[in-house]
């Protein structure tokens, strides 16, 4: 789901990085104002988490492999401000470091997976565990699919929309394959919130709706 560079017209990628750019001005802002002493080693173990768990690629059908994004479980344990800071620290080391996604792309694939996707998991979670106390499993495994469906959807429109591959091409190929991915993408946000719930339920502040950020 990385756009390297050239896949992304002017138009596209630059308004998109504004778009991003504005996004995560506004998650520092929220995240300066909120965030607790309590919370800040969480953001740091967080982002860890994701980026390893990023690493490792599972099969999906039809030869094609798929890894973990983390929107989700970002946005569930610390909010959507804070959510998307730690997106967007794993996507920038991702890109400068290992030269995953392109430079030019940053900013689109800081929005599909850092912005839409933290948004997407967070609204769906907040939806189905409103008033619930412990974990809804129902909500984190949905949240973790409809966050990469979304984000992978946003990926072939942005493709479409920059003459790259025809719509008609791009969306049914990116969002059946993601569809897959996105249920392992649920199966792993709920197997990491039950173990963090074991042993550090005070950890998950935003169950039930709350936003922590």
């Amino acid at each position: 789901m990385h756009i390297p560079d050239g896949f992304l017209d002017l138009k596209t990628w630059g308004g998109l990085a504004a778009v991003s750019a504005g996004t995560v001005g506004w998650a520092v802002a929220r995240t300066n104002k909120t965030l607790g002493e309590r919370q800040v080693p969480v953001l740091g173990v967080s982002a860890a988490f994701i980026f390893a768990a990023q690493m490792l690629n599972f099969p999906v059908a039809g030869g094609t492999s798929g890894h973990f994004l983390g929107g989700a479980l970002a946005a569930i344990l610390l909010g959507p401000a804070s959510g998307i800071l730690v997106m967007t620290t794993v996507l920038l080391v991702q890109c400068l470091v290992f030269q995953d996604g392109g430079l030019t792309a940053l900013g689109a694939n800081i929005f599909n997976m850092g912005v839409l996707a933290v948004f997407a998991g967070w609204g769906t979670y907040a939806l189905l565990a409103r008033r619930k106390n412990g974990i809804s499993r129902a909500g984190a495994f949905l949240a973790g699919l409809v966050s990469v469906v979304l984000a992978a959807s946003a990926c072939a429109l942005e493709l479409a929309f920059s003459g790259t591959v025809p719509l008609g091409v791009a969306l049914p190929a990116m969002a059946g394959v993601h569809v897959l991915i996105g249920i392992g993408e649920g199966l792993i946000t709920v197997a990491a919130l039950e173990l963090i719930f074991r042993v550090r339920p005070d950890l998950i502040a935003s169950i039930g709706g709350k936003e922590r950020s």
